[in-house]
């Protein structure tokens, strides 16, 4: 969720920041049925920017499909080999107690059709685990061991239509269900984007079985489009019966409004989970059934996270599993043998790769994470799910995430760098690595002048003062999060307005010259970066670069190309527009002092800003440090 402004709500809003009291189906656990559906056979997606073959592949005839349903000529053949047809059956042995599943289908005949149940391996080798030959309507039956998929493997249907046209129907993967059925709600967390949120609550309410297995829906409202005034959502809202909440509070980024989900349902029922969930996807209402069948079947309360497709490449796998890297600062690392910008058309991940943590796009906190652990740390957006899956993990909770569950997300690359998140991308990654392992000051040191070394050669000087920024308020301590992050967002949002170069123009009316540009291409990637480096670096400070005004490509934007030049025209990485850098020996020498100045005291304090983090931690993470960030009170709660 992308938390663009720092306005918060009038004091006269202030009691709609309190919720209502708990839907009644939260309050309570639930009787088990006598089997659990794990997921169901869905034949088409969400929306027709999705599609079909992500569900089911026909081959050899016509298929006419609806939601729940698919109806295929004679002669012609299907199958559920497909991204969200697959049952994930590595994971489901590795981490659940379920030793069986079965599928089951409703079918209509018009002759004789073949209905297989097959399986791969770890290699994607299929394999035959039950068939049947089927001549008459009525429900089939197959069922399937989980007994040889440890390391990787899956499950799916074939069916042939051998005698005649051949419809499918309520199709579902159930288990044996456990004693206990915990009731879950989904927390959406929401700042201006106020139709996009609309579309997800109504993607939500668009399918009777996922309203019936979640027990409540708050939306928390952090801006000033209020989502509640959307007709979308006014007409949806009925749907929901006493299920859905609607929150009205300050903007405290994601941190704080997918802190707010937990904070009521916790409140509200301590044996809840709480599924969180991003205001601005494609929502994939199935992923709610397998991320809360899955949470329910775990031997060990366990994080459930969904994948995140691509929303504008929707075919488009971002990646199947994170970790991180926090020697260096760095988390979205992919897991070894995970797939990413992969094609889900073309490759199924058979291998089972186990997550560091799982972004909250959508994601499933159990209610004894929440219990043991306490709430995430107010850092306003940025590492925040990253920090609380390590912290989990560190209590013995690990993250699983799930493939063939996922939402589409809008797609990172097509989100510039060089924007103000950067300042909580810069300050919170230093905060999160502090407090879960032992940063060498040296090293990190060495890494963030190499990092603004190459913003400054390329001319990115607002880029270069937005990290500093966030390195700076780090060097302030714990105390700097005494606000949730309101007072930085303001400030790393307005200084930026200091340097020209982070403001986006139309590329037709950019303020230059067109005739005056000349598009250069780079070339291969050097082989010895530090000492190209060092080298562009001294071009750029004696003015010994290639004069004129140069266009670059997005593809093209790598520091090592853009600093050859003097004047360049960059393609933002949104295609929406470009920015205009050009050479300042000024300001460059400034920011480098600014750089090593700040640099040298994040060497020497960091072992003791560490322990301060660390320190402050269960304040922080407090309900009470949160309630005083909503502004609720005692009287307020009773």
């Amino acid at each position: 969720m992308d938390q663009s402004a720092g306005q918060a709500v009038t004091e006269t809003e202030n009691d709609r920041r309190i919720a209502d009291p708990a839907p009644a189906t939260l309050r309570g656990d639930h009787r088990p049925p006598e089997r659990l559906t794990l997921q169901r056979g869905v034949f088409t997606g969400p929306s027709p920017k999705v599609s079909d073959e992500l569900y089911a592949v026909v081959k050899g005839g016509k298929a006419h499909r609806e939601r729940m349903s698919i109806r295929v000529d004679k002669g012609a053949r299907a199958h559920t080999n497909t991204y969200f047809g697959r049952f994930a059956a590595s994971y489901w042995q590795r981490w659940t107690t379920v030793t069986e599943v079965e599928v089951g289908l409703t079918v209509e005949l018009g002759g004789l059709a073949r209905i297989r149940l097959a399986a791969s391996d770890i290699a994607g080798h299929r394999r035959i685990v039950a068939s049947a030959d089927v001549r008459a309507d009525g429900r089939v039956v197959l069922r399937a061991p989980l007994d040889q998929y440890v390391d990787g493997g899956a499950l799916w249907l074939e069916f042939d239509a051998v005698g005649g046209d051949l419809a499918i129907s309520e199709l579902s993967w159930t288990a044996t269900a456990p004693e206990h059925i915990r009731p879950v709600a989904i927390a959406i967390c929401t700042f201006n984007r106020a139709e996009d949120c609309a579309h997800t609550v109504a993607a939500l309410a668009s399918d009777p079985v996922v309203l019936d297995v979640i027990d409540a829906v708050y939306v928390v409202d952090q801006g000033t489009d209020a989502v509640e005034d959307r007709p979308l959502f006014r007409e949806t809202r009925p749907r929901f019966g006493d299920k859905l909440r609607y929150l009205r509070q300050p903007n405290l980024g994601g941190a704080g409004g997918f802190t707010r989900g937990l904070y009521e349902v916790s409140a509200a029922n301590e044996h809840a989970d709480v599924i969180l969930m991003d205001d601005d996807i494609l929502c994939e209402p199935e992923t709610v059934i397998r991320l809360n069948a899955f949470a329910n079947m775990t031997v060990e309360p366990t994080l459930v996270g969904a994948q995140m497709l691509f929303l504008l490449n929707p075919d488009y796998l971002n990646v199947g599993a994170e970790e991180t890297d926090l020697g260096i600062l760095r988390h979205g690392q992919k897991v070894s043998k995970a797939l990413r910008n992969t094609s889900m058309l073309k490759k199924q991940q058979e291998r089972r790769v186990d997550a560091g943590y799982n972004a909250w796009w959508t994601c499933l906190i159990p209610a004894e994470v929440v219990a043991r652990i306490g709430l995430p740390i107010p850092i306003f957006f940025q590492w925040d799910d990253v920090e609380y899956g390590l912290r989990a993990r560190e209590h013995g909770f690990v993250t699983v995430t799930l493939p063939n569950a996922a939402v589409w997300h809008a797609d990172f690359y097509w989100k510039d760098f060089d924007d103000w998140a950067r300042y909580f991308s810069s300050r919170n990654s230093l905060i999160v690595s502090s407090l879960h392992t032992d940063l060498d000051p040296k090293k990190i040191s060495r890494q963030l002048f190499r990092e603004i070394a190459e913003m400054l050669v390329a001319m990115q000087y607002g880029l270069a003062h937005t990290t500093l920024q966030g390195i700076e308020d780090f060097l302030k301590g714990p105390e700097v999060l005494r606000d949730g992050g309101m007072a930085a967002l303001a400030a790393a949002r307005t200084s930026r307005g200091d340097y020209p170069e982070t403001k986006k123009h139309p590329a037709a009316t950019a303020p230059i010259r067109n005739a005056d540009i000349s598009i250069r291409r780079a070339e291969g990637e050097p082989s010895r970066p530090h000492l190209v480096l060092i080298k562009r670096a001294i071009q750029q400070w004696t003015g010994k670069v290639q004069p004129g005004l140069v266009g670059v490509t997005r593809e093209d934007a790598y520091w090592w190309h853009v600093s050859l030049f003097d004047h360049v025209v960059v393609t933002d990485a949104s295609q929406s527009g470009v920015r205009i850098r050009k050479r300042d020996k000024a300001r460059a020498r400034a920011l480098l002092l600014r750089t090593w100045r700040v640099l040298r005291k994040l060497r020497r304090d960091l072992p003791e800003l560490s322990r301060r983090y660390r320190a402050a931690m269960p304040e922080l993470t407090s309900r009470e440090n949160w309630e005083r960030l909503y502004g609720i009170t005692g009287t307020d709660r009773s």
